[in-house]
């Protein structure tokens, strides 16, 4: 019989289980704080829990679901990539990113991913697997306990890692709220922000849901006939049906939607491609994050040179679009999702240090 993983049970789940332990339901919300508030890495660190339920926990249940494989530090210091084991042998990937003020994570919520994005490392790797809400959280758990050490804490997460948030919606919403819970890890929903390449039905649903958690649109192109090639999703949620459904979600959340702009080197950077996206993008809500594309070994596209990055940029600013040229990070270490795990399964950690 597999164990239940601690951090895959809702408080009521915990309390079912500690009752028929016979022990008194109160237990539950001292374990939660120190799992989601204390950071504990271990039950034998619940120290106001009697003995006997902290050797019953850690023998009958699961708490530590990752296992570091591999752990990288940009030169700069400001970036650091971790690679972790599954109990079942999948790896995923989760990345800390330093700034002044903020401290964001970028986290996993499958492991490889089906959109098949050909630029995207995570893409070239196929999907293996959905994550657990608890697999999800505890990535943001092991960082957390490293930002301790340092009298820091979490300020921001994005679920931007490797897989489609989206496509495992049921398992990131239980996420979100127990990041979000002032019972839990108690980070606000406007803290968090969702990446998607554009399921529609599911930005639909997303826009009924209470938290304010705030909405990235990986899009990548302003045609249909580029998208369907970069994006290949797009075939199914054209632009047609992606753009109604956003206007529908600004109407019903009042929130602005980030649109992410991966630029590729003659490919989707050119002034003209820059003036569809403004005539595309006029009158919404929102924001244009343009990154030069992260390169990828098994990618048929290179980055954008830095003139013609801000050239898009100009463009895109001269009529009226919010824009904002992404500072790129962790190049040194393969920070773009899915190129760690890549790297180090294809034998050669050399990649993870290529520009």
């Amino acid at each position: 019989m597999t164990k239940p993983y601690l951090l895959n049970l809702s408080q009521v789940e915990l309390k079912e289980l500690l009752t028929t332990w016979g022990e008194p339901a109160y237990r539950a919300g001292q374990i939660e704080t120190w799992l989601y508030q204390r950071h504990a890495a271990d039950v034998a660190e619940m120290s106001n829990l009697p003995k006997s339920l902290r050797l019953r926990l850690a023998e009958e249940t699961g708490l530590n679901s990752l296992r570091p494989v591999v752990a990288l530090d940009s030169s700069d210091g400001y970036t650091h990539k971790t690679l972790f084991a599954l109990p079942d042998g999948r790896e995923i990937e989760a990345v800390l990113m330093r700034y002044d003020q903020r401290q964001t994570l970028c986290i996993s919520t499958q492991a490889g991913c089906a959109m098949a994005c050909p630029f995207c490392a995570t893409g070239q790797m196929g999907f293996m697997r959905n994550l657990s809400a608890g697999e999800i959280v505890a990535q943001v758990l092991y960082y957390a306990r490293q930002l301790d050490q340092e009298g820091r804490r979490v300020t921001n997460i994005v679920f931007m890692g490797m897989g489609e948030p989206l496509a495992n919606y049921a398992e990131t919403w239980r996420a979100v709220r127990r990041l979000n819970d002032p019972a839990g890890f108690n980070l606000g929903a406007r803290h968090m922000t969702i990446s998607t390449v554009g399921l529609v039905p599911a930005i639909r649903r997303m826009s009924k849901e209470p938290e304010q958690v705030g909405l990235a649109v990986s899009l990548h192109a302003p045609t249909d006939e580029l998208r369907n090639t970069i994006v290949p999703i797009n075939r199914r949620y054209p632009l047609g049906m992606l753009m109604p459904a956003l206007r529908d979600y600004i109407a019903a959340t009042h929130r602005r939607v980030t649109f992410e702009y991966a630029l590729m080197d003659r490919l989707n950077d050119s002034e003209a491609q820059a003036g569809q996206l403004a005539d595309l993008l006029r009158g919404l809500l929102c924001h244009v994050n343009l990154i030069p594309l992260n390169p990828t070994p098994n990618s048929p596209w290179s980055g954008s040179p830095d003139e013609r990055v801000y050239a898009f940029r100009d463009r895109l600013e001269a009529a009226g679009i919010p824009t904002t040229v992404r500072l790129r990070r962790g190049i040194d270490i393969a920070a773009g999702c899915g190129q760690l795990h890549n790297a180090h399964h294809q034998g050669n950690m050399a990649l993870a240090f290529s520009g």
